[in-house]
Protein backbone atom coordinates (compact mmCIF):
# COMPACT_ATOMS: atom_id res chain seq x y z
CA UNK A 1 0.00 0.00 0.00
CA UNK A 2 2.52 2.50 0.94
CA UNK A 3 4.85 1.75 -2.04
CA UNK A 4 1.41 2.33 -4.08
CA UNK A 5 1.05 5.91 -2.40
CA UNK A 6 4.94 6.37 -3.09
CA UNK A 7 4.32 5.74 -6.85
CA UNK A 8 0.98 7.77 -7.10
CA UNK A 9 2.73 10.79 -5.50
CA UNK A 10 5.75 10.25 -7.89
CA UNK A 11 3.52 10.02 -10.62
CA UNK A 12 1.93 13.44 -9.78
CA UNK A 13 5.31 15.18 -9.31
CA UNK A 14 6.25 14.44 -12.73
CA UNK A 15 2.92 15.15 -14.29
CA UNK A 16 3.59 18.46 -13.02
CA UNK A 17 6.81 19.15 -13.83
CA UNK A 18 5.70 17.44 -17.42
CA UNK A 19 2.95 20.01 -17.73
CA UNK A 20 5.62 23.09 -16.78
CA UNK A 21 7.87 21.82 -19.34
CA UNK A 22 5.37 21.75 -21.94
CA UNK A 23 3.95 24.75 -21.10
CA UNK A 24 7.14 26.45 -21.51
CA UNK A 25 7.62 24.65 -24.49
CA UNK A 26 4.40 26.03 -26.07
CA UNK A 27 5.33 29.78 -24.62
CA UNK A 28 8.42 29.89 -26.00
CA UNK A 29 8.16 28.08 -29.91
CA UNK A 30 5.66 27.77 -32.79
CA UNK A 31 2.61 26.63 -30.01
CA UNK A 32 2.77 30.48 -29.08
CA UNK A 33 2.77 31.51 -32.29
CA UNK A 34 -0.08 29.65 -33.28
CA UNK A 35 -2.28 29.90 -29.62
CA UNK A 36 -1.63 33.76 -30.90
CA UNK A 37 -2.93 33.63 -33.84
CA UNK A 38 -6.45 31.54 -32.74
CA UNK A 39 -6.47 34.10 -30.63
CA UNK A 40 -6.05 37.56 -32.24
CA UNK A 41 -10.00 37.81 -33.52
CA UNK A 42 -10.73 38.29 -29.64
CA UNK A 43 -8.32 41.02 -29.00
CA UNK A 44 -9.71 42.50 -32.45
CA UNK A 45 -13.31 41.92 -31.04
CA UNK A 46 -12.08 43.90 -27.77
CA UNK A 47 -9.96 46.53 -28.90
CA UNK A 48 -11.41 47.09 -32.62
CA UNK A 49 -15.15 45.81 -32.67
CA UNK A 50 -13.99 43.90 -35.55
CA UNK A 51 -16.21 40.20 -36.41
CA UNK A 52 -13.76 37.18 -36.89
CA UNK A 53 -13.61 36.05 -40.55
CA UNK A 54 -15.28 32.72 -41.28
CA UNK A 55 -12.33 30.67 -41.37
CA UNK A 56 -10.92 32.82 -37.70
CA UNK A 57 -14.75 31.41 -36.62
CA UNK A 58 -13.73 27.73 -36.94
CA UNK A 59 -9.98 28.37 -35.54
CA UNK A 60 -11.47 29.97 -32.32
CA UNK A 61 -14.59 26.82 -32.08
CA UNK A 62 -12.16 24.27 -32.47
CA UNK A 63 -9.64 26.31 -29.71
CA UNK A 64 -13.16 26.26 -27.40
CA UNK A 65 -14.17 22.74 -27.97
CA UNK A 66 -10.42 21.34 -27.14
CA UNK A 67 -10.13 23.59 -24.23
CA UNK A 68 -13.71 22.58 -22.64
CA UNK A 69 -12.52 18.83 -23.64
CA UNK A 70 -9.85 18.96 -21.51
CA UNK A 71 -11.64 20.66 -18.58
CA UNK A 72 -14.44 18.80 -18.88
CA UNK A 73 -12.10 15.50 -19.13
CA UNK A 74 -10.08 16.14 -15.70
CA UNK A 75 -13.14 17.16 -13.95
CA UNK A 76 -16.05 14.93 -15.12
CA UNK A 77 -15.49 12.35 -17.24
CA UNK A 78 -15.19 11.87 -20.73
CA UNK A 79 -19.16 11.90 -21.35
CA UNK A 80 -19.61 15.64 -19.40
CA UNK A 81 -16.59 16.27 -21.52
CA UNK A 82 -17.88 15.57 -24.81
CA UNK A 83 -21.37 17.75 -23.66
CA UNK A 84 -19.03 20.55 -23.18
CA UNK A 85 -17.04 19.83 -26.07
CA UNK A 86 -19.98 20.12 -28.15
CA UNK A 87 -20.77 23.84 -26.68
CA UNK A 88 -17.25 24.88 -28.04
CA UNK A 89 -18.73 26.68 -31.14
CA UNK A 90 -21.42 28.38 -29.25
CA UNK A 91 -19.22 29.64 -26.19
CA UNK A 92 -16.70 30.76 -28.96
CA UNK A 93 -19.50 33.27 -30.59
CA UNK A 94 -20.56 33.94 -27.17
CA UNK A 95 -17.14 35.70 -26.03
CA UNK A 96 -16.83 37.52 -29.49
CA UNK A 97 -20.12 38.92 -28.70
CA UNK A 98 -19.20 39.80 -25.29
CA UNK A 99 -15.98 41.65 -26.39
CA UNK A 100 -17.92 43.24 -29.31
CA UNK A 101 -20.42 44.53 -26.87
CA UNK A 102 -17.86 45.82 -24.34
CA UNK A 103 -16.35 48.06 -27.23
CA UNK A 104 -19.13 48.87 -27.77
CA UNK A 105 -20.03 50.40 -23.96
CA UNK A 106 -16.85 51.96 -23.88
CA UNK A 107 -17.64 53.42 -27.11
CA UNK A 108 -20.58 54.91 -25.73
CA UNK A 109 -19.26 55.82 -22.67
CA UNK A 110 -16.73 58.28 -24.35
CA UNK A 111 -19.83 60.37 -26.75
CA UNK A 112 -19.51 63.34 -24.27
CA UNK A 113 -15.92 63.46 -24.94
CA UNK A 114 -16.65 63.16 -28.74
CA UNK A 115 -19.49 66.22 -28.31
CA UNK A 116 -17.55 67.97 -26.17
CA UNK A 117 -14.60 67.99 -28.69
CA UNK A 118 -16.62 68.72 -31.98
CA UNK A 119 -18.52 71.30 -30.10
CA UNK A 120 -15.83 73.43 -28.89
CA UNK A 121 -13.75 73.01 -32.38
CA UNK A 122 -16.53 74.41 -34.04
CA UNK A 123 -16.99 77.23 -31.41
CA UNK A 124 -13.46 78.20 -32.85
CA UNK A 125 -14.28 78.50 -35.95
CA UNK A 126 -14.13 75.48 -38.19
CA UNK A 127 -16.35 73.88 -40.14
CA UNK A 128 -18.02 70.38 -40.06
CA UNK A 129 -15.34 68.21 -41.29
CA UNK A 130 -12.60 70.40 -40.03
CA UNK A 131 -13.90 70.01 -36.69
CA UNK A 132 -14.25 66.64 -36.96
CA UNK A 133 -10.80 66.26 -37.85
CA UNK A 134 -9.17 68.38 -35.00
CA UNK A 135 -11.57 66.54 -32.56
CA UNK A 136 -9.65 63.75 -33.74
CA UNK A 137 -6.00 64.77 -33.45
CA UNK A 138 -6.26 67.20 -31.19
CA UNK A 139 -8.85 66.44 -28.76
CA UNK A 140 -7.59 63.92 -25.94
CA UNK A 141 -9.98 61.74 -27.06
CA UNK A 142 -8.85 57.69 -25.77
CA UNK A 143 -9.34 54.74 -28.01
CA UNK A 144 -11.80 53.73 -28.76
CA UNK A 145 -13.59 57.05 -29.44
CA UNK A 146 -10.41 58.71 -30.47
CA UNK A 147 -9.73 55.96 -32.62
CA UNK A 148 -13.01 55.64 -34.47
CA UNK A 149 -12.89 59.54 -34.71
CA UNK A 150 -9.73 59.49 -36.48
CA UNK A 151 -10.66 56.66 -38.59
CA UNK A 152 -14.06 58.90 -39.65
CA UNK A 153 -11.83 62.23 -40.38
CA UNK A 154 -8.99 60.32 -42.18
CA UNK A 155 -12.28 59.14 -44.99
CA UNK A 156 -13.30 62.49 -44.91
CA UNK A 157 -9.78 64.15 -45.71
CA UNK A 158 -9.69 60.99 -48.74
CA UNK A 159 -12.88 63.01 -49.95
CA UNK A 160 -15.61 61.09 -48.66
CA UNK A 161 -18.82 62.51 -47.86
CA UNK A 162 -19.67 63.88 -44.74
CA UNK A 163 -22.95 62.13 -44.38
CA UNK A 164 -21.24 58.54 -45.43
CA UNK A 165 -18.35 59.00 -43.07
CA UNK A 166 -20.82 59.99 -39.97
CA UNK A 167 -23.09 57.59 -41.44
CA UNK A 168 -20.40 54.35 -40.83
CA UNK A 169 -19.42 55.76 -37.31
CA UNK A 170 -23.13 55.28 -36.10
CA UNK A 171 -23.64 52.40 -37.64
CA UNK A 172 -20.28 50.80 -35.79
CA UNK A 173 -21.32 52.08 -32.61
CA UNK A 174 -24.96 51.02 -32.50
CA UNK A 175 -25.61 53.07 -29.79
CA UNK A 176 -28.30 55.95 -29.72
CA UNK A 177 -26.04 58.22 -28.30
CA UNK A 178 -23.68 58.03 -31.48
CA UNK A 179 -27.61 58.19 -33.25
CA UNK A 180 -28.27 62.09 -31.68
CA UNK A 181 -25.01 63.23 -32.25
CA UNK A 182 -24.92 61.85 -35.90
CA UNK A 183 -28.37 63.22 -36.25
CA UNK A 184 -27.69 66.71 -34.89
CA UNK A 185 -25.14 67.65 -37.14
CA UNK A 186 -26.40 66.34 -40.15
CA UNK A 187 -29.49 68.57 -39.11
CA UNK A 188 -27.80 71.29 -38.41
CA UNK A 189 -26.35 70.86 -42.35
CA UNK A 190 -30.06 71.25 -43.73
CA UNK A 191 -31.93 73.56 -41.36
CA UNK A 192 -28.93 75.55 -39.87
CA UNK A 193 -28.55 76.84 -36.15
CA UNK A 194 -25.74 76.77 -33.21
CA UNK A 195 -24.61 73.40 -33.52
CA UNK A 196 -21.47 73.78 -31.08
CA UNK A 197 -23.79 74.78 -28.46
CA UNK A 198 -26.10 72.04 -29.17
CA UNK A 199 -23.00 69.31 -28.87
CA UNK A 200 -21.60 71.02 -25.86
CA UNK A 201 -25.61 70.65 -24.56
CA UNK A 202 -25.57 66.85 -25.55
CA UNK A 203 -22.33 66.35 -24.10
CA UNK A 204 -23.44 67.99 -20.84
CA UNK A 205 -26.84 65.67 -21.27
CA UNK A 206 -24.70 62.40 -22.00
CA UNK A 207 -22.74 63.01 -18.80
CA UNK A 208 -25.62 63.34 -16.01
CA UNK A 209 -26.93 60.20 -18.22
CA UNK A 210 -23.48 58.53 -17.64
CA UNK A 211 -23.66 59.43 -13.26
CA UNK A 212 -27.11 58.29 -12.86
CA UNK A 213 -26.54 54.83 -14.83
CA UNK A 214 -23.13 54.51 -12.54
CA UNK A 215 -25.51 55.61 -9.38
CA UNK A 216 -27.87 52.80 -10.27
CA UNK A 217 -25.52 49.96 -10.97
CA UNK A 218 -23.71 50.84 -7.78
CA UNK A 219 -27.14 50.99 -5.65
CA UNK A 220 -28.20 47.71 -7.30
CA UNK A 221 -24.60 46.19 -7.09
CA UNK A 222 -25.38 44.03 -3.91
CA UNK A 223 -28.23 42.78 -4.58
CA UNK A 224 -26.87 41.31 -8.62
CA UNK A 225 -24.05 40.25 -6.70
CA UNK A 226 -26.42 38.13 -4.39
CA UNK A 227 -28.67 36.95 -6.82
CA UNK A 228 -25.79 35.38 -8.96
CA UNK A 229 -24.03 34.00 -6.17
CA UNK A 230 -27.32 31.99 -5.12
CA UNK A 231 -28.30 31.05 -8.75
CA UNK A 232 -24.20 29.71 -9.03
CA UNK A 233 -24.35 27.68 -5.64
CA UNK A 234 -26.18 24.28 -7.11
CA UNK A 235 -23.23 24.07 -10.37
CA UNK A 236 -20.60 24.87 -7.18
CA UNK A 237 -22.03 22.18 -5.79
CA UNK A 238 -22.51 19.61 -8.62
CA UNK A 239 -18.39 20.46 -9.30
CA UNK A 240 -17.26 20.25 -5.66
CA UNK A 241 -19.64 16.84 -5.71
CA UNK A 242 -17.57 15.71 -8.49
CA UNK A 243 -14.18 16.38 -7.57
CA UNK A 244 -14.95 14.62 -3.90
CA UNK A 245 -16.60 11.91 -5.74
CA UNK A 246 -15.33 11.15 -9.01
CA UNK A 247 -18.36 9.46 -11.03
CA UNK A 248 -20.71 11.59 -9.11
CA UNK A 249 -22.14 12.96 -12.36
CA UNK A 250 -21.70 10.73 -14.40
CA UNK A 251 -23.97 8.20 -12.21
CA UNK A 252 -26.47 11.31 -12.45
CA UNK A 253 -26.45 11.25 -15.67
CA UNK A 254 -26.95 7.45 -15.81
CA UNK A 255 -30.27 7.63 -14.76
CA UNK A 256 -33.06 9.32 -17.36
CA UNK A 257 -34.91 10.60 -14.18
CA UNK A 258 -32.00 12.41 -12.56
CA UNK A 259 -30.63 13.32 -15.96
CA UNK A 260 -33.88 14.89 -16.60
CA UNK A 261 -34.14 16.76 -13.41
CA UNK A 262 -30.28 18.30 -13.93
CA UNK A 263 -31.35 19.45 -17.19
CA UNK A 264 -34.35 20.94 -15.77
CA UNK A 265 -32.23 22.78 -13.02
CA UNK A 266 -29.94 23.85 -15.13
CA UNK A 267 -32.16 25.43 -17.66
CA UNK A 268 -34.00 27.28 -14.52
CA UNK A 269 -30.90 28.15 -12.88
CA UNK A 270 -29.38 29.77 -16.43
CA UNK A 271 -32.70 31.26 -16.93
CA UNK A 272 -32.29 32.74 -13.49
CA UNK A 273 -29.06 34.42 -14.38
CA UNK A 274 -30.39 35.26 -17.69
CA UNK A 275 -32.90 37.67 -15.67
CA UNK A 276 -30.82 39.06 -12.98
CA UNK A 277 -28.58 40.14 -15.41
CA UNK A 278 -31.36 41.97 -17.64
CA UNK A 279 -32.83 43.39 -14.53
CA UNK A 280 -29.59 45.15 -13.71
CA UNK A 281 -28.63 45.90 -16.83
CA UNK A 282 -28.97 49.72 -17.24
CA UNK A 283 -30.19 51.05 -20.82
CA UNK A 284 -28.18 53.05 -22.79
Amino acid sequence: MSRAVALAGAAGALGVLAAWELIVAISSGAGARVLAKALAPLRRAGSAGTAPTAAERRRLATLAAAALLAAGWLVAGPLPALLLAAAGPLAAGALVRARRARWRARLADQAPLVARAIGDALAGGHSIRGAIAAAAHGGGIPAPAGRELRATAHALALGEPTGAALERLRARARAPVYDTLVAAILLQREAGGDLARLLRDLAATLEDAARSARDARAATAQARFTGTLVAAMPLGALVLGELARPGSVAGLLGSPLTAAMLVAASVLQAAGLLAIRRLGRVAR
